[in-house]
């Protein structure tokens, strides 16, 4: 059985982090481990308290996952702050395999609380998005990460190749903030472009799609499809979970995590 990890934060609504990770992982019928950066206290409507874990403990998670049941791909999610981070990114420096890691640069959610301190954003472009064989920022994401506005298509390339001079090897620039009624969700590499369209899903219940489609994205490179296909694969499995939601409380609700895959 093929593995993934998610290091990330928890979501007491079930909708995102963690829990929206394994959910995500179990669909594609891969196994996950966890380490906990932060819990959260919410719910659809929105963040009501944070409290980060030690950076210790948030260490030694990540080492008892990494001796015992190594991960075939990992992703981040919430990290929170420049400690953890920088934590994170010692551990994953030293590990003598590197398992393809995939990037969700988390930074607010959708109910505006902040989930990456100001002070961690330059540890997560110095540290630790050369470590990342993909980054998935969507556009407000892209814009604080590369520094420039996005407007259009070729926006979105300048921001992509900002981020590949980090050391990522690729970015997935994901096209829900847009306006427009047909979704594109763009993959640059240093030597091509690929563009994945969907038709938009008017729809509330979206809590939880950036870190789906990471964990998506992560369960397909464990399972050992190429980096194209997995972006493919997991873009699908969303459009589809989003389209099936299930209606779950009184403000942005969750996916439907369970549909088959």
């Amino acid at each position: 059985m093929k593995t993934a990890l998610t290091i990330a934060g928890s979501d007491s609504g079930g909708g995102a982090g963690i829990q929206a990770d394994l959910k995500t992982f179990s669909a594609f019928k891969v196994f996950g481990t966890s380490v906990i950066t932060a819990i959260t206290a919410q719910n659809t409507l929105e963040v009501t308290g944070i409290q980060q874990i030690n950076a210790d403990i948030v260490k030694a998670q990540l080492d008892a996952v990494l001796e015992d049941i190594f991960p075939d791909a990992v992703k981040t999610g919430m990290l929170f702050n420049e400690e953890i981070v920088n934590t994170v990114c010692g551990v994953l420096e030293r590990t003598e395999k590197h398992p393809p890691l995939v990037v969700d640069p988390v930074m607010i959610s959708k109910s505006g609380a902040i989930l990456l301190q100001n002070n961690a954003i330059e540890v997560v472009k110095t540290r630790l998005l050369p470590l990342s064989r993909l980054v998935t920022p969507n556009i407000p994401e892209a814009k604080l990460l590369s520094g420039i506005e996005i407007r259009n298509r070729d926006d979105c390339k300048r921001a992509a190749e900002i981020l590949l001079e980090m050391g990522t090897e690729a970015v997935l620039i994901k096209g829900g903030h847009d306006s427009r009624k047909i979704i594109e969700d763009l993959l640059f590499t240093r030597n091509e472009t690929e563009c994945f369209t969907h038709e938009r899903i008017y729809s509330g219940n979206t809590h939880g799609t950036g870190c789906t489609l990471s964990a998506a994205i992560t369960a397909c490179l464990a399972i050992g499809y190429n980096l194209t296909e997995s972006c493919r694969k997991a873009i699908d499995y969303v459009h589809s979970a989003i389209k099936s939601a299930p209606e779950l409380g009184r403000g942005h609700g969750p996916l439907n995590h369970f549909i088959e895959t």
